[in-house]
């Protein structure tokens, strides 16, 4: 490796530590310019021309250590790093084995460069193209820990619930049904904060200017801080700004419903229904059963089974007539909810027998229900912010209970009212008594992070229905429990 002795830090030099591992004294260095430059944009001489002779010594790009760089520029130019990047941050098991010290020092650098790029997000103005590329080095975050593009931040590639319900066991509060507890522990903690990240590069985008130029509004990627302020805008803006806003929230709310009707359709429906005879389909043939009740007629001279009954599956699930009401809180806090839960309101409406209806609300209340197959046109309907006055929900809400026990209401609101708490929970407490399956949900975001007011947190839970956890999953596995 090219000596710099006049320049290397404390540590470096094999001189001033003639014991110390020359490897870890590289990885202590690229380590030490991360922190140097998330801490402070301004360069250290002695960090960079040291970092610089560590790269060009293990065989990386020297592009790996210019910030304004981006993770796919770099890929296209040495595709051979894309796989090195892929679980690069992955919790693994311990291993008691020797690890290979080089390979350390080659890990350290790319992983500082992909933390650089997401968690120095500079200040200032925003242009599309910069916020496009934060976006797609975030992705690259996201695959380093193991995680799809999107996955972190509740976007669409790994899911607006964090990924397609699977098997699998989570801790409380780290995640959903089908989360992994490290992937709980990532989406808990990481996510929010990549969220937060994104919400302000959104914030400082001369958003409406970028709309007003289509090549520019091209370079967006529909995120949900990005959703959330066009929501926002949408009154503001005409003509082609208007139409890209609509595009981009069409688009954004196309993938979140793809992602979560399959959650929907993976979780458990109903009981099957043996009432009611299989429908004689090849589709629903029993290939097994019909083999093992035919063996009787196996004929050995001629290696051959006659077949005289054919066995098909029961398919048909018992079901009856539901009515669901879902109560979102619109206010300024809750937009992620809004977004998730108008989608999934539009899924369930879409299920045989299942009578959907939709209230949106703040300090007053709006009636969705109309749009609840078409969350697009519902989401343009929404006016976010204000405060919350749950009381005027609950007054349109209530005439729509006809059959109490054949009926679930689903309120989203992080339930922090405006001196109107007694009256909103005694209308609450009057539902529930009445039959009505209450589920009071504190969120439902995309990350799980979830925030309730504790005097309803604990009303809930003497009332016995505690408040769900902020995960989509969690919602659409009890939704799919009352409507089995």
């Amino acid at each position: 490796m090219t000596e710099h002795t006049t320049e290397q830090p404390a540590g470096y030099a094999t001189s001033q530590n003639p014991e110390a591992d020359p490897h870890d004294n590289r990885r202590q260095v690229l380590y030490w310019r991360l922190l140097a430059r998330l801490f402070d944009h301004e360069e250290q001489a002695s960090l960079e021309s040291a970092s610089l002779a560590v790269v060009d010594d293990i065989g990386l790009p020297s592009a790996l250590l210019d910030p304004q760089e981006s993770v796919d520029s770099i890929v296209q130019r040495h595709p051979e790093l894309a796989a090195e990047f892929d679980g690069l941050m992955a919790p693994e098991p311990d291993d008691e084995g020797a690890c290979d010290r080089a390979a350390e020092v080659r890990r350290a650098a790319l992983v500082s460069k992909v933390l650089l790029n997401v968690f120095a997000s500079g200040s200032g103005t925003v242009t599309a193209g910069q916020l496009a590329r934060w976006q797609s080095d975030a992705g690259w975050l996201e695959r380093a820990l193991g995680c799809k593009p999107g996955e972190l931040r509740g976007g669409r590639a790994g899911g607006a619930g964090g990924g397609v319900a699977g098997p699998g066991v989570t801790p409380a509060g780290t995640g959903g049904p089908g989360t992994t507890p490290d992937l709980g522990r990532l989406i808990s903690t990481i996510g929010p904060e990549l969220g937060a990240i994104e919400a302000d590069l959104v914030k400082r985008m001369c958003l409406r200017e970028v709309l007003a130029n289509p090549k520019l509004a091209a370079q967006l990627t529909p995120s949900m801080s990005l959703i959330e302020q066009l929501l926002r805008d949408k009154n503001n803006l005409s003509g082609v700004a208007l139409a890209n806003a609509k595009a981009l929230i069409r688009r954004f709310v196309d993938e979140v419903a793809e992602v979560l009707r399959t959650q929907v359709e993976k979780a458990t429906v109903g009981a099957l229904d043996r009432s009611v005879p299989p429908k004689r389909v090849f589709r629903n043939l029993d290939l097994d059963r019909t083999i093992w009740k035919n063996l009787t007629n196996w004929s050995p001279e001629e290696e051959r089974l006659y077949v005289d009954r054919l066995y098909y599956r029961h398919t048909v699930r018992k079901t009856t007539p539901q009515r669901l009401i879902v109560v979102v809180d619109q206010s300024g806090s809750m937009v992620d909810s809004m977004v998730n839960c108008t989608i999934l309101a539009s899924i369930f409406a879409g299920l045989p027998k299942v009578d959907v209806h939709l209230i949106a609300y703040d300090t007053r209340a709006i009636d969705l229900t109309p749009w609840v197959n078409d969350p697009f046109e519902a989401l343009l309907r929404t006016n976010l912010g204000g405060g919350n006055d749950g009381p005027v929900a609950m007054a349109m809400a209530r005439p729509k209970i006809t059959d109490p026990k054949d009926t679930v209401m689903v309120w989203i609101s992080d339930f922090y009212e405006f001196d109107r708490s007694q009256p909103l929970f005694e209308g609450i407490e009057a539902v529930h008594r009445s039959g009505v399956k209450f589920i009071p949900v504190g969120s439902v975001t995309s990350s799980g992070r979830h925030e309730v007011n504790p005097w309803f947190r604990e009303r809930f839970k003497a009332l016995g229905t505690p408040v769900l956890s902020g995960h989509i999953r969690k919602l659409v596995h009890e939704l799919k429990t009352f409507l089995a």
